[in-house]
């Protein structure tokens, strides 16, 4: 098992040979991953209703009363006459942003503890694809970040997006702890899944590589509940996933104390680089349903 990599003060060493057996196992199972995909993007459709913000376009959205600063020109004279009252008439932002995913594939998200049901990484794999579906529904474009200059191209709408999405998310290497630095649309906004167990001066330098592009973003930690919680009693030996370290613990109950200090620092660490590059963060457990992530997520991005 693994100790949170080793108490947040490594990442995992490569793993050659790994890239292709793990691209074949996840297209292997794309059907199901899209079903499950597309039922939890549909859930949380239920509760959102389209972009639904203020800008530039043609649908009405609403009516608002005047206030000092607006342009005189803005007044609906037909519904201001109703009223002792001047009117606005509002309409809904048409344009559709460039959202781009990356998931990360670092060895560490390949753990999973007795209390979840499924690995980091297949928890970070359906809501990438979830948030891609709730995206494109909406009319946003979507690109996945890969290793590699091949990136997944931005497709409006429809189930063929989806599944090209999911397509290139197969085919993506996945043995990186942090995004590539790739070439990115300016003024897109990106969405980074993994664990971000890595050093903190090494997750600072990528969020504010990418906060200078320009893009505004959102850092989701996916933690197994046994990282969040280290519930273990006794004496446990713990094993990096690639064996890349060992440690004999004889009473785990007397360091969890500790370990929750450092697992504190760490997440109030990613907090404070993603507020100071103006990124969200939020904290996802796989026991927790996927559900209401992705509806925090899928707010966080559209609310302007």
């Amino acid at each position: 098992m693994s100790l949170a990599a080793a108490a947040f003060g490594r990442s995992a060493p490569r793993r050659e040979g790994s890239a292709a057996r793990r691209a074949e196992a996840l297209a292997g199972r794309l059907p199901p991953l899209m079903v499950a995909a597309e039922r939890v993007a549909a859930t949380v459709a239920q509760g959102v209703h389209g972009r639904r913000r203020v800008g530039q376009g043609e649908s009405f959205w609403q009516f608002r009363p005047f206030v000092q600063g607006d342009a005189i020109t803005r007044i609906d004279w037909r519904q201001s006459a109703k009223s002792d009252r001047n009117f606005i008439r509002e309409t809904e932002w048409e344009a559709a942003q460039t959202v781009c995913l990356w998931r990360s594939g670092d060895a560490s998200m390949r753990w999973r503890s007795r209390a979840a049901v499924v690995e980091k990484a297949a928890r970070a794999e359906l809501l990438l694809l979830a948030l891609a579906a709730l995206l494109l529904r909406g009319g946003e474009r979507v690109r996945l970040i890969t290793g590699s200059s091949g990136n997944a191209a931005g497709i409006t709408a429809g189930r063929a997006a989806l599944e090209r999405v999911a397509e290139a998310l197969a085919r993506a290497a996945p043995d990186a702890a942090l995004p590539p630095d790739n070439a990115l649309p300016r003024h897109a906004r990106i969405v980074l899944f993994g664990d971000f167990l890595t050093p903190l001066p090494e997750i600072r330098t990528t969020v504010g590589r990418l906060a200078a592009v320009p893009l505004a973003g959102h850092l989701v930690q996916v933690l197994d509940p046994a990282e969040a919680l280290l519930p273990y009693a006794g004496r446990i030996r713990f094993e990096g996933v690639a064996r890349e370290f060992e440690a004999l613990i004889p009473r785990v109950e007397g360091v969890r104390a500790e370990y929750a200090r450092r697992l504190a620092a760490q997440q109030q660490g990613l907090a404070d680089i993603c507020a100071a590059a103006g990124f969200g963060f939020s904290i996802h457990r796989t026991d927790a349903p996927p559900e209401a992530a992705l509806l925090a997520l899928y707010m966080a991005l559209t609310v302007r």
